[in-house]
């Protein structure tokens, strides 16, 4: 039995902690932490769960825990990660996985040193859809890829950022580029690796509450390929994809395919190309079932890989590259000059002073509440899906 605890039990926490209690027989929630104790304590009530209730993280270094999960604002993932991992735990992280490269470093060496293990969330890549582009993408049927589109587009009302811990770069971290963009500038890394060089605009166009962005448009330069990259936090509908355009088809999230038929003069015909349709459904069919989804599917696959003692699927390697990708966009934003990568210890945007030190500061915060009604949503994913 994998006993957890639950650092942080703001919204995100209920994600995971539904998740573990699918699985009973494998796994026990015995901990939860939160600097507001009442908070803690109604989700105990919530879920019925016989979990002790702690104020301090400090506190559970010592107990009988198995895996600490941090569920908490961004600015304390390093310290309590690497706390627990020096204490003997194995370690799950909310997205993102820190606030600068260095913390990342800091939390690979304490993984390292321990013999413990670190998993990042990037719960999407745990989708039947996602699984499947970045199968039809390895396969090598579509061709070389040349172009990508990365809309991660979401819509946040004025008053989101009146949170206490959102809208600063103390605090936060960053804005959408970080906070938002995150999950699908995983999903690019994933997917294409490490770009050669960015470019980035960076801009706050509606949250006159918040220092950080809520709007970036990025160009990653590949060998062969541009990455056009949009976080933000002001579109509505929240149209969400990742499509390629490769060398015989468009391959995109949500599910989509086509292939364009050149006629003698270049132009396409107005239809696709059926075979390249039918060649990739008939490919997808042939691939295992996916049999748990979003943070369900990855937190399974790290109880997993502690009951085998294997490497989860998503490592701090994976959590580290979205670190570099984000800061990489964050100085060329702030610098408005491309940005070639990898960044480097001495670069000031490997540390979070000199982030915070070379990042505009578009507004500043007018509010802080300790808690806001209204339920989480994880962004409009599911038109389409297959």
């Amino acid at each position: 039995m994998i006993n957890v605890a639950i650092v942080g039990t703001g919204g995100i926490s209920h994600a995971h902690i539904q998740a573990y209690l699918k699985f009973p027989e494998r796994c026990r929630i015995s901990a939860l932490v939160d600097i507001i104790p009442e908070k803690a304590q109604r989700v105990k009530e919530q879920y019925g769960l016989d979990a002790d209730v702690y104020l301090d993280h400090h506190d559970i270094l010592d107990k009988d825990i198995d895996l600490v999960d941090v569920c908490t604002p961004p600015f304390v993932h390093a310290e309590i990660s690497i706390n627990a991992l020096k204490s003997g735990k194995n370690v799950v992280c909310e997205k993102p996985m820190a606030a600068s490269l260095e913390e990342c470093d800091a939390m690979l060496k304490a993984r390292d040193e321990s013999g413990k293990k670190l998993s990042i969330i990037a719960q999407n890549r745990f989708r039947l859809p996602v699984r499947n582009l970045k199968a039809l993408l390895d396969s090598g049927m579509a061709g070389k890829v040349r172009h990508v589109t990365v809309n991660s587009l979401w819509f946040r009302g004025h008053s989101y950022y009146d949170l206490w811990w959102r809208g600063t770069w103390e605090t936060e971290g960053g804005g959408c580029t970080l906070n938002h963009a995150v999950h699908h500038i995983d999903m690019l890394g994933w997917m294409m690796g490490t770009p050669q060089r960015i470019t980035s605009v960076l801009a706050n166009t509606g949250h006159d509450n918040a220092e950080v962005e809520d709007l970036s448009v990025s160009v990653a330069e590949y060998p062969g390929a541009l990455a056009t990259v949009t976080a933000s936090v002001v579109d509505h509908g929240e149209d969400q994809a990742l499509i390629f355009q490769c060398e015989k088809a468009k391959i995109a999230f949500p599910y989509s395919v086509f292939a364009s038929q050149p006629q003698p003069n270049g132009f396409p015909l107005a239809e696709q190309d059926e075979a390249f349709a039918k060649a990739a459904e008939d490919y997808l069919a042939k691939l295992p079932p996916v049999p748990y989804e979003m943070h369900v599917g990855q937190l399974e696959n790290v109880l997993s890989a502690l009951e085998k003692d294997t490497e989860p699927a998503i490592t701090g390697e994976d959590g580290r590259r979205t670190i570099e990708l984000i800061s990489a966009i964050y100085k060329a934003g702030s610098t408005r000059t491309a940005v070639s990568l990898p960044l480097s210890p001495d670069d000031p945007f490997y540390t979070v002073e000199g982030i915070r030190a070379g990042v505009p500061h578009f507004y500043q915060k007018t509010a802080s509440v300790e808690s806001q009604d209204g339920e989480l949503s994880f962004g409009n994913f599911r038109k389409g899906e297959k």
